[in-house]
């Protein structure tokens, strides 16, 4: 049984010679066919990314975001590459992470400061994984203080320049 066989239509755009259902078709065929038609093309309303291997946009297909920013160009190189090679997986997940860093500049700059411990599920982890919690706790913090303190650092050092050029 298929997984989405209650969804009516389902598989309704595969070519009938690679679905699975044709080969185990009844002999002699069914008098009453299914009144299933095939969808209208959907038009898209943002830019689709299709992978190589295809010829063309699925006459159905989810456009939830459109490919924007820096995360959006990573994602046109990595549909270059054949879903087969790791390199078209690695750039989609690197441009996730990057899409995440966006979203969270995007709501610094319209004024909501987001709340990383309930957004990222720190509660949870911490009562159902304690150990890993706190390990994950201190390798951020560790992180974030190890970062700040660079950055201070180099202010210091161009504060300490800057009196020696004064003299």
């Amino acid at each position: 049984m298929a997984i989405h066989s209650d969804v009516e239509g389902w598989g309704v755009d595969k070519n009938p010679a690679d679905r699975p259902a044709v080969p185990k078709e009844r002999t002699p065929p069914r008098a009453i066919t299914p009144g299933l038609k095939r969808p209208t093309q959907q038009r898209p309303r943002n830019e689709v990314l299709v992978s190589n291997e295809h010829a063309g946009i699925t006459r159905v297909f989810g456009t939830a975001v459109a490919p924007r920013g820096l995360s959006g160009i990573m994602r046109r190189a990595a549909f270059r590459y054949s879903e087969g090679d790791l390199r078209h997986w690695l750039i989609l997940l690197a441009a996730d992470r990057v899409d995440v860093v966006e979203g969270v500049i995007d709501d610094l700059r319209h004024g909501h400061v987001p709340n990383f411990f309930k957004e990222m599920g720190w509660k949870a982890e911490l009562r159902h994984r304690p150990v890993r919690g706190v390990l994950k706790l201190a390798v951020t913090f560790g992180g974030l203080a190890l970062a700040a303190f660079a950055l201070t650092r180099q202010t210091r050092k161009r504060t300490y320049f800057q009196r020696l050029l004064k003299h």
